[in-house]
């Protein structure tokens, strides 16, 4: 018996409810499929399935086996579309999805590097601060910027990035320094309409102990240049990234706040939706993107010798 091909025929029954319709989609029999169940059956010793008149259903052991079979040619799937791709020349439409300011601030000067390797990619750039569905909205790969991760789809990290509270020297001049997380409150701040935590901002202090703040917002923006640019005239006091506010940070344009406490880090991903048959040009796209990245990323970088 072909157990790899078996597991292909058990996962495909129990994904498509029903013999006949994995049959339909493997372009074989329902009796081979038939026969395929019955011996995988006899080999394991167990049943696998309960069948009735209308439908289907896993034993414990029809369950376990499920996942693990899928599990399975996942990774089957994924070494072989490692094997073509570093075969394939990338060709063909890419359509790739980012955050706005990190799109144009870190990801813009690599498109003609990309480009220039792989001139028979064709490059088509998204900005979008909100999440999107990469499936329904048909893009390959999406970068996404998460404390969290993604929990839809695969994802790998490139980078990440500082989340730092800071202000306009002038907006400090008037208003003083917050000592501590809870002076924000007697602070005007500016939010990120974006934030899962909204008006909540949280802290971390040099023994991980949480600090939670409800900050009065004089201003939301669901775009961080936006709220920099708010910050730098002197409207209020923001949190925003390393990789926004690096340069104006190193400059003096603005100050980071409250010495002994953090904000969480977050982490820059390259998300995509499946595995299986990945194809040679998202995958040299994320490799390029992990080369790019690698080490201490630009935006944290020291002036004299980082550059964008």
């Amino acid at each position: 018996m072909d157990r790899l091909r078996a597991f292909e025929v058990f996962v495909a029954v129990v994904a498509r409810q029903g013999f006949a319709r994995a049959a339909e989609a493997l372009d074989t029999s329902p009796a081979n499929v038939t026969r395929y169940i019955a011996e995988l059956e006899a080999h394991l010793g167990t049943r696998l399935l309960n069948r009735h008149s209308r439908k289907l259903s896993l034993t414990d052991s029809g369950q376990a086996l499920y996942e693990r079979a899928r599990s399975i040619l996942d990774e089957v799937a994924e070494a072989e579309a490692l094997s073509a791709s570093s075969t394939l020349q990338p060709r063909g439409r890419l359509r790739v999805n980012a955050p706005v300011s990190f799109g144009i601030l870190h990801m813009a000067p690599l498109w003609p590097k990309f480009l220039k390797k792989y001139p028979d990619v064709e490059l088509e750039v998204s900005l979008i601060d909100r999440v999107v569905d990469l499936v329904e909205e048909g893009f390959d790969l999406g970068i996404r910027i998460s404390r969290t991760g993604s929990t839809t789809h695969i994802a790998r990290k490139l980078a990440a990035s500082r989340n730092i509270v800071c202000a306009a020297p002038g907006y400090l001049r008037q208003h003083g320094r917050p000592k501590s997380p809870a002076d924000l409150a007697d602070h005007a701040c500016i939010g990120y309409t974006f934030s899962a935590t909204g008006d909540d901002w949280h802290l971390l202090d040099a023994h991980g102990l949480e600090h939670v703040v409800k900050v009065p917002s004089v201003m939301r923006a669901n775009n961080g240049d936006t709220a920099r640019a708010a910050a730098l005239a002197g409207v209020g006091v923001i949190w925003q990234p390393s990789f926004l506010v690096g340069d104006d940070l190193r400059a003096g344009r603005l100050v980071p706040l409250l010495p002994g406490y953090r904000m969480a880090d977050i982490d820059i991903l390259a998300v995509y939706p499946s595995r299986r048959h990945l194809s040679a040009k998202v995958r040299v796209m994320i490799d390029f993107l992990a080369d790019a990245f690698k080490g201490t990323p630009p935006w944290d970088r020291p002036a004299a010798t980082g550059s964008r």
